[in-house]
């Protein structure tokens, strides 16, 4: 079975410099390796004006899918630091879980409503990617709302 897994297409996590996603996930494409680098547009102020722009919804970091064997060949790119490492190897990331991004990317965004909430209100996510999750209010600001998702420990940033 060892032998079989050598040749399986997996998707890993690539650590980059910064600003380097969009570089780096091109110059893979070139080289006929599949590569993901989720995007958002956002909105920037200048000094001028204000532009929407493209930026990478996980900065520093792009995924690519290829077999094990060819893992080093992604080193020829420049602005690749380092794969993602989980317990001394590479990290695996499912299909489904690359899935499930492009899908909640593909959607609209949806609009929160934050009525009378205050820090270290328990609350329930009802819509979205982490629909059902159970989440701990962490900061509430003008601009935005901080929750710590209990069950990943991570911090989710809405803007209002």
């Amino acid at each position: 079975m060892l032998f079989l897994s050598y040749f399986i297409m997996n998707w890993y996590a690539l650590y980059t410099k910064p600003r380097n996603e969009k570089k780096v996930a091109e110059r893979l494409f070139q080289l006929g390796i599949e590569v993901y680098c989720p995007l958002v547009i956002t909105t920037k102020k200048w000094s001028d004006r204000y532009k929407k722009v493209e930026v990478p919804l996980l900065p520093s970091y792009v995924f690519v899918r290829l077999a094990a064997a060819d893992r080093s060949l992604v080193f020829q790119v420049p602005g690749i630091v380092q794969y993602v490492y989980w317990l001394g190897a590479p990290a695996v990331i499912l299909p489904h879980e690359i899935a499930a991004l492009k899908d909640q990317l593909a959607q609209p965004v949806v609009q929160v409503q934050i009525a009378n909430l205050k820090p270290n209100d328990a609350v329930s996510i009802e819509d979205g990617a982490f629909k059902g999750e159970m989440a701990t209010v962490k900061q509430i600001t003008a601009n935005r709302i901080t929750l710590i998702l209990q069950s990943l420990n991570l911090l989710l940033t809405i803007d209002r």
